[in-house]
């Protein structure tokens, strides 16, 4: 079986400002940084064999933090990159709503598209480590997709918002993925 902890990347200046990322490659600021370090204390009694990254700098600075205290195996996987959303990066929700009511961002990342390139990612993930512990950092629409991918999609609340740094867990069982829990925060605290 392979069990998957699934990390969104730390705290950046543009989360903090409520900015749209997508693939801008913004990178974590002081508070990322410390709760990237709270990640690695999380996973001090959880064995881990490779961390799986995001090659944006949010995440892949995450993936180096949190390695500190693992020391294994850090592989930067492109599927797994923010989804693009276009125009609209860079602007606030605010910002967003007024000026694209209905989502529908100029030069976005089509979800199919976006859908599809995440089940490869977890398929290669699968097929490295089909009876390991990996840890998977990534971003927010990243995790959010992901959970619409497991068999048991309604354990997520669709609206729940994901912490930076929190961690959730899916695991690849009888050929189909669970979601075995999500957004972890109390190593934040």
């Amino acid at each position: 079986m392979t069990r998957i902890y699934v990390a969104r990347h730390g705290e950046t200046d543009w989360n903090r400002l409520g900015k749209l990322q997508g693939a801008t490659d913004i990178p974590l600021n002081d508070s990322g940084r410390e709760q990237a370090r709270a990640c690695g204390l999380y996973f001090e009694t959880i064995p881990v064999d490779a961390i799986f990254t995001s090659p944006l700098k949010r995440a892949s600075e995450t993936a180096k933090i949190i390695n500190e205290q693992l020391n294994v195996p850090i592989i930067e996987i492109s599927e797994f990159r923010e989804r693009t959303f276009g125009d609209a990066e860079g602007m606030t929700y605010e910002e967003r709503s007024k000026v694209y009511p209905r989502k529908n961002y100029p030069n976005q990342e089509h979800f199919k598209a976006f859908k599809k390139r995440l089940i490869i990612g977890l398929e290669k993930i699968n097929i490295a480590y089909p009876e390991g512990n990996v840890l998977l950092v990534a971003h927010g629409a990243v995790i959010h997709t992901l959970f619409q991918i497991v068999e048991n999609d309604d354990f997520f609340p669709s609206n729940a918002r994901l912490s930076n740094g929190g961690v959730s867990t899916v695991s690849f069982e009888d050929g189909k993925w669970w979601l075995k829990k999500y957004n972890a925060i109390d190593h934040l605290e």
